[in-house]
């Protein structure tokens, strides 16, 4: 598993990147990068590391300007334009999993065993799912955490992806339950 966490446009991107490798990601969704896209990426950054993977064209450089501006530290990956070449269309979710690979490991991405520290069972304990209330709940916690709000399988996969530790959880969850 990739331990940095990987920037692309789209989802037609993050569908690419999974098929050539596991790790956490992030949309950015086009040019209309938000403060809250970004505040996602800065906390991934100070967790996790951050890989900038955009497409190869004006609009993907944009894009990596946007956030290299705004983030400090991150890491790039590139493809050519052939590589991301199919019928007119240029992009990330055209390159093959080797190639997305590639770039990856020129990027200096690092390797991490997968972490399943958190599970179901926490969710139902800690009332994040199976309450009427969960959803919120859910939604607090990640802005609390930094690690935006998901449905239950996605908001663990983002508790083990990004390293958070029981400790950092709890103390994050009563202030939350002291909100509610």
């Amino acid at each position: 598993m990739i331990k940095e966490v990987i920037v692309v446009e789209g989802r037609d991107d993050i569908t690419a990147v999974k098929r050539a490798v596991e790790a956490e990601m992030i949309a950015v969704g086009g040019f209309g990068i938000n403060s809250k896209v970004i505040d996602r990426i800065k906390e991934a950054q100070k967790r996790q590391g951050v890989i900038i993977f955009t497409d190869p064209d004006f609009a993907g450089e944009k894009i990596r300007r946007i956030i290299t501006k705004r983030v400090s530290g991150v890491k790039h990956a590139y493809i050519t334009k052939q590589e991301g070449m199919k019928d007119d269309d240029i992009g990330v979710e055209n390159a093959s999993p080797e190639t997305i690979r590639r770039a990856l490991q020129n990027a200096k991405c690092e390797v991490k065993e997968k972490r399943s520290f958190f599970d179901t069972q926490d969710l139902y304990f800690f009332k994040l799912t199976g309450e009427d209330d969960s959803k919120k709940r859910r939604e607090m916690l990640g802005k609390e955490l930094g690690i935006g709000y998901c449905n239950s399988a996605q908001f663990i996969t983002r508790l083990n992806n990004y390293g958070i530790d029981r400790e950092e959880f709890v103390v994050a969850l009563n202030k939350v339950n002291k909100e509610i």
